[in-house]
Protein backbone atom coordinates (compact mmCIF):
# COMPACT_ATOMS: atom_id res chain seq x y z
CA UNK A 1 0.00 0.00 0.00
CA UNK A 2 2.87 2.66 0.32
CA UNK A 3 2.80 2.90 -3.37
CA UNK A 4 -1.14 2.64 -3.27
CA UNK A 5 -1.90 5.73 -1.27
CA UNK A 6 0.73 8.66 -2.02
CA UNK A 7 -1.10 11.89 -1.94
CA UNK A 8 -3.77 10.02 -3.36
CA UNK A 9 0.90 14.70 -9.66
CA UNK A 10 4.87 16.07 -12.02
CA UNK A 11 5.27 16.90 -15.31
CA UNK A 12 5.58 14.14 -17.72
CA UNK A 13 3.68 11.67 -15.80
CA UNK A 14 2.23 14.41 -13.05
CA UNK A 15 1.84 13.32 -9.54
CA UNK A 16 0.14 14.14 -6.56
CA UNK A 17 2.75 13.39 -3.90
CA UNK A 18 4.75 16.13 -5.38
CA UNK A 19 2.65 19.10 -5.65
CA UNK A 20 -0.34 19.19 -8.39
CA UNK A 21 0.00 18.81 -11.84
CA UNK A 22 -1.12 21.18 -14.16
CA UNK A 23 -2.79 19.49 -17.56
CA UNK A 24 -6.04 20.86 -19.70
CA UNK A 25 -9.49 19.48 -20.44
CA UNK A 26 -11.91 17.00 -20.54
CA UNK A 27 -15.90 16.91 -20.53
CA UNK A 28 -17.29 13.97 -18.44
CA UNK A 29 -20.18 11.62 -18.31
CA UNK A 30 -20.57 8.96 -14.85
CA UNK A 31 -22.49 6.86 -17.12
CA UNK A 32 -21.43 3.53 -18.35
CA UNK A 33 -22.63 4.63 -22.26
CA UNK A 34 -22.32 8.72 -22.14
CA UNK A 35 -24.84 10.56 -23.82
CA UNK A 36 -24.48 13.24 -26.48
CA UNK A 37 -22.99 16.40 -25.23
CA UNK A 38 -24.89 19.65 -25.73
CA UNK A 39 -22.86 22.27 -26.80
CA UNK A 40 -19.54 22.35 -25.45
CA UNK A 41 -18.45 25.30 -23.43
CA UNK A 42 -15.42 27.05 -24.50
CA UNK A 43 -12.29 24.89 -23.55
CA UNK A 44 -11.28 24.88 -19.74
CA UNK A 45 -14.38 26.63 -18.42
CA UNK A 46 -16.98 25.07 -16.49
CA UNK A 47 -20.28 23.65 -17.85
CA UNK A 48 -24.06 22.93 -16.21
CA UNK A 49 -24.44 21.01 -19.91
CA UNK A 50 -23.58 17.58 -21.24
CA UNK A 51 -23.92 14.32 -20.46
CA UNK A 52 -25.66 13.05 -17.16
CA UNK A 53 -23.66 11.70 -14.09
CA UNK A 54 -23.37 8.11 -13.68
CA UNK A 55 -26.18 8.49 -10.41
CA UNK A 56 -29.29 6.02 -10.84
CA UNK A 57 -32.33 7.80 -12.45
CA UNK A 58 -34.19 9.92 -10.42
CA UNK A 59 -37.87 9.12 -8.95
CA UNK A 60 -41.27 10.64 -10.75
CA UNK A 61 -40.88 14.25 -10.80
CA UNK A 62 -38.46 14.82 -9.83
CA UNK A 63 -34.84 16.27 -11.90
CA UNK A 64 -31.51 16.26 -10.84
CA UNK A 65 -29.28 18.94 -12.40
CA UNK A 66 -26.77 18.05 -14.21
CA UNK A 67 -23.22 18.67 -12.48
CA UNK A 68 -21.00 21.59 -13.78
CA UNK A 69 -18.24 19.88 -15.61
CA UNK A 70 -15.30 21.62 -18.01
CA UNK A 71 -15.47 21.25 -21.85
CA UNK A 72 -12.55 19.36 -23.37
CA UNK A 73 -9.27 20.78 -24.24
CA UNK A 74 -7.34 20.66 -27.73
CA UNK A 75 -8.00 17.05 -29.37
CA UNK A 76 -10.57 16.22 -27.12
CA UNK A 77 -7.89 15.79 -24.14
CA UNK A 78 -9.70 15.47 -20.84
CA UNK A 79 -9.62 18.76 -18.81
CA UNK A 80 -8.20 18.98 -15.03
CA UNK A 81 -9.61 21.00 -12.37
CA UNK A 82 -7.14 21.94 -9.50
CA UNK A 83 -8.76 24.63 -7.60
CA UNK A 84 -11.89 26.79 -7.47
CA UNK A 85 -11.92 31.14 -7.90
CA UNK A 86 -10.38 32.41 -5.16
CA UNK A 87 -12.89 34.90 -5.91
CA UNK A 88 -15.35 32.45 -4.63
CA UNK A 89 -14.76 33.76 -1.19
CA UNK A 90 -13.54 31.30 2.08
CA UNK A 91 -15.26 28.06 0.24
CA UNK A 92 -12.88 24.90 0.74
CA UNK A 93 -13.20 20.97 -0.95
CA UNK A 94 -12.14 18.47 1.08
CA UNK A 95 -12.27 15.58 -0.95
CA UNK A 96 -11.14 11.85 0.49
CA UNK A 97 -10.09 9.07 -2.12
CA UNK A 98 -11.86 5.54 -0.92
CA UNK A 99 -8.21 3.26 -2.54
CA UNK A 100 -8.47 -0.03 -2.87
CA UNK A 101 -6.65 -2.13 -5.40
CA UNK A 102 -8.23 -4.62 -7.23
CA UNK A 103 -5.59 -7.30 -6.01
CA UNK A 104 -6.40 -6.51 -2.25
CA UNK A 105 -9.26 -9.00 -2.04
CA UNK A 106 -7.38 -11.20 0.16
CA UNK A 107 -6.03 -8.90 2.60
CA UNK A 108 -9.66 -7.32 3.11
CA UNK A 109 -10.59 -11.11 3.95
CA UNK A 110 -7.47 -11.34 6.60
CA UNK A 111 -9.10 -8.42 8.23
CA UNK A 112 -7.51 -5.48 6.81
CA UNK A 113 -9.70 -2.44 6.48
CA UNK A 114 -9.83 -0.72 3.38
CA UNK A 115 -12.66 1.61 4.83
CA UNK A 116 -13.06 4.52 7.51
CA UNK A 117 -16.69 3.93 8.82
CA UNK A 118 -15.92 6.42 11.54
CA UNK A 119 -14.22 9.38 9.12
CA UNK A 120 -17.92 9.12 7.95
CA UNK A 121 -19.66 9.78 10.68
CA UNK A 122 -17.85 12.37 11.72
CA UNK A 123 -17.84 14.24 8.25
CA UNK A 124 -21.90 13.43 8.90
CA UNK A 125 -21.92 15.02 12.48
CA UNK A 126 -19.95 18.13 12.08
CA UNK A 127 -22.22 18.28 8.85
CA UNK A 128 -19.39 18.62 6.31
CA UNK A 129 -20.40 18.65 2.84
CA UNK A 130 -17.53 16.76 1.14
CA UNK A 131 -16.45 14.31 -2.48
CA UNK A 132 -15.40 10.81 -1.91
CA UNK A 133 -13.00 10.08 -4.78
CA UNK A 134 -13.96 6.12 -4.92
CA UNK A 135 -12.63 3.10 -6.59
CA UNK A 136 -14.64 0.28 -8.19
CA UNK A 137 -13.46 -2.51 -6.19
CA UNK A 138 -13.90 -0.41 -3.01
CA UNK A 139 -17.47 -0.06 -4.04
CA UNK A 140 -17.31 -3.64 -4.36
CA UNK A 141 -16.01 -4.51 -1.18
CA UNK A 142 -18.13 -2.28 0.48
CA UNK A 143 -21.06 -2.25 -0.88
CA UNK A 144 -23.23 -0.98 2.10
CA UNK A 145 -20.69 1.72 3.00
CA UNK A 146 -20.83 2.93 -1.10
CA UNK A 147 -24.51 3.01 -1.13
CA UNK A 148 -24.42 4.94 2.18
CA UNK A 149 -22.42 7.28 1.48
CA UNK A 150 -23.78 7.78 -2.01
CA UNK A 151 -27.47 8.44 -0.83
CA UNK A 152 -26.69 11.06 1.81
CA UNK A 153 -26.51 14.38 0.54
CA UNK A 154 -24.14 15.67 1.96
CA UNK A 155 -21.80 13.67 0.01
CA UNK A 156 -20.66 13.25 -4.26
CA UNK A 157 -18.99 9.99 -5.28
CA UNK A 158 -16.54 10.60 -7.54
CA UNK A 159 -14.62 7.73 -9.66
CA UNK A 160 -10.82 6.62 -8.60
CA UNK A 161 -10.74 4.25 -11.52
CA UNK A 162 -11.82 0.76 -10.91
CA UNK A 163 -8.06 -0.61 -10.00
CA UNK A 164 -6.32 1.80 -8.42
CA UNK A 165 -4.27 1.34 -11.56
CA UNK A 166 -2.06 4.24 -12.91
CA UNK A 167 -2.64 5.77 -15.68
CA UNK A 168 0.90 6.96 -16.35
CA UNK A 169 4.39 5.83 -15.50
CA UNK A 170 6.36 6.00 -13.40
CA UNK A 171 4.03 5.98 -10.79
CA UNK A 172 4.60 5.00 -6.90
CA UNK A 173 5.31 1.50 -8.46
CA UNK A 174 1.43 1.08 -9.10
CA UNK A 175 0.63 -1.22 -11.99
CA UNK A 176 -0.25 0.56 -14.90
CA UNK A 177 -3.43 0.57 -17.24
CA UNK A 178 -2.69 -0.40 -21.16
CA UNK A 179 -4.13 2.85 -23.16
CA UNK A 180 -6.52 0.95 -24.70
CA UNK A 181 -8.17 0.21 -21.51
CA UNK A 182 -8.24 3.49 -20.04
CA UNK A 183 -11.79 4.74 -20.75
CA UNK A 184 -13.19 1.06 -19.83
CA UNK A 185 -11.89 1.00 -16.20
CA UNK A 186 -13.33 4.25 -15.54
CA UNK A 187 -16.51 2.76 -16.81
CA UNK A 188 -16.02 -0.25 -14.88
CA UNK A 189 -15.97 2.00 -11.87
CA UNK A 190 -19.20 3.76 -12.53
CA UNK A 191 -20.72 0.60 -12.78
CA UNK A 192 -20.08 -0.58 -9.78
CA UNK A 193 -21.54 2.61 -7.57
CA UNK A 194 -24.11 1.80 -9.53
CA UNK A 195 -24.83 -1.59 -8.63
CA UNK A 196 -24.12 -0.87 -4.91
CA UNK A 197 -26.95 1.77 -5.12
CA UNK A 198 -25.00 4.78 -5.44
CA UNK A 199 -27.08 7.82 -6.75
CA UNK A 200 -25.23 11.09 -5.73
CA UNK A 201 -22.51 10.24 -8.14
CA UNK A 202 -20.60 12.70 -10.83
CA UNK A 203 -18.60 12.73 -13.73
CA UNK A 204 -15.51 13.61 -11.71
CA UNK A 205 -12.46 11.40 -12.52
CA UNK A 206 -9.00 11.34 -9.70
CA UNK A 207 -5.82 9.65 -11.17
CA UNK A 208 -4.07 7.03 -8.93
CA UNK A 209 -1.39 8.79 -7.49
CA UNK A 210 -2.10 11.74 -9.07
CA UNK A 211 -0.29 10.55 -12.25
CA UNK A 212 -1.26 11.70 -15.75
CA UNK A 213 0.08 12.48 -18.89
CA UNK A 214 -1.02 13.83 -22.10
CA UNK A 215 -1.78 10.63 -23.53
CA UNK A 216 -4.01 10.36 -20.31
CA UNK A 217 -6.14 12.43 -21.07
CA UNK A 218 -6.91 11.88 -24.62
CA UNK A 219 -7.27 8.40 -23.75
CA UNK A 220 -10.03 9.14 -21.22
CA UNK A 221 -11.75 11.56 -24.11
CA UNK A 222 -14.50 8.42 -24.15
CA UNK A 223 -15.34 8.14 -20.18
CA UNK A 224 -16.63 11.82 -20.48
CA UNK A 225 -14.79 12.98 -17.16
CA UNK A 226 -13.38 15.79 -15.73
CA UNK A 227 -10.15 15.14 -13.90
CA UNK A 228 -9.95 16.15 -10.45
CA UNK A 229 -6.59 17.06 -9.06
CA UNK A 230 -5.73 19.51 -5.79
CA UNK A 231 -4.09 22.21 -4.33
CA UNK A 232 -3.12 21.23 -0.84
CA UNK A 233 -1.88 17.67 -0.16
CA UNK A 234 -3.08 16.67 3.20
CA UNK A 235 0.01 14.24 4.22
CA UNK A 236 -2.25 11.74 5.47
CA UNK A 237 -1.60 8.63 3.88
CA UNK A 238 0.49 6.63 6.17
CA UNK A 239 1.10 9.53 8.91
CA UNK A 240 0.75 8.65 12.46
CA UNK A 241 0.50 11.98 13.42
CA UNK A 242 -3.30 13.78 12.85
CA UNK A 243 -2.27 16.72 14.19
CA UNK A 244 0.60 17.30 11.83
CA UNK A 245 -1.49 16.42 9.22
CA UNK A 246 -4.00 18.94 10.27
CA UNK A 247 -1.12 21.88 10.60
CA UNK A 248 -0.62 20.50 6.89
CA UNK A 249 -4.08 21.25 5.76
CA UNK A 250 -4.67 24.89 7.52
CA UNK A 251 -1.17 26.18 6.52
CA UNK A 252 -2.41 25.18 3.05
CA UNK A 253 -5.92 26.06 2.25
CA UNK A 254 -6.77 29.28 0.72
CA UNK A 255 -9.93 30.55 -0.33
CA UNK A 256 -11.06 27.83 -3.29
CA UNK A 257 -8.86 25.26 -2.23
CA UNK A 258 -9.00 21.40 -2.97
CA UNK A 259 -7.75 19.15 -0.14
CA UNK A 260 -6.90 15.76 -0.76
CA UNK A 261 -7.50 12.98 1.85
CA UNK A 262 -7.97 9.64 2.32
CA UNK A 263 -10.67 7.42 3.40
CA UNK A 264 -8.80 4.48 4.06
CA UNK A 265 -8.06 2.77 7.83
CA UNK A 266 -4.98 0.88 7.16
CA UNK A 267 -3.31 3.25 5.44
CA UNK A 268 -4.48 6.35 6.67
CA UNK A 269 -4.96 6.43 10.27
CA UNK A 270 -5.07 9.67 11.76
CA UNK A 271 -7.32 11.23 9.38
CA UNK A 272 -10.35 11.24 11.22
CA UNK A 273 -8.25 12.46 14.26
CA UNK A 274 -7.36 15.33 11.51
CA UNK A 275 -10.34 15.75 10.61
CA UNK A 276 -11.65 17.11 14.26
CA UNK A 277 -9.41 19.94 14.39
CA UNK A 278 -9.19 20.93 11.16
CA UNK A 279 -13.06 21.30 10.59
CA UNK A 280 -13.66 23.71 13.58
CA UNK A 281 -10.77 25.99 12.91
CA UNK A 282 -11.33 26.19 9.32
CA UNK A 283 -15.01 27.43 10.56
CA UNK A 284 -13.36 29.92 12.93
CA UNK A 285 -11.22 31.67 9.89
CA UNK A 286 -14.80 31.32 8.23
CA UNK A 287 -14.75 28.53 5.93
CA UNK A 288 -17.44 26.71 4.28
CA UNK A 289 -17.09 23.27 3.29
CA UNK A 290 -18.66 22.60 -0.33
CA UNK A 291 -18.57 19.32 -2.89
CA UNK A 292 -15.84 19.86 -5.54
CA UNK A 293 -19.23 20.67 -7.91
CA UNK A 294 -20.08 23.22 -5.99
CA UNK A 295 -16.51 24.95 -6.07
CA UNK A 296 -16.36 23.94 -9.94
CA UNK A 297 -19.21 25.88 -10.19
CA UNK A 298 -18.35 28.69 -8.60
CA UNK A 299 -15.06 28.78 -10.87
CA UNK A 300 -17.13 29.97 -13.52
CA UNK A 301 -16.99 33.50 -12.19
Amino acid sequence: MAATLVGCGTDDARVEGAGPGKGTAARPSASASPATPSAPAPAGKPSRSGPPSASAAPGPGTARQAPPTLAPGPGGRTAVFERGAASAGKVVALTFDADMTADQGPRAARGEHFDNPQLIATLRRLKVDATVFMTGRWAEEYPAQARSIGTDPLFEIANHSYSHHAFASPCYGLPTVARGDMAADVRRAFDAFRRAGARHVVPYFRFPGGCYDDEALRALGPAQVTAVQWDVVSGDAFAKDGDAVAEQVLAGVRPGSLVVMHCTRSAAPVTEQAIRRIVPELRARGYRFVKVSELMAGARS
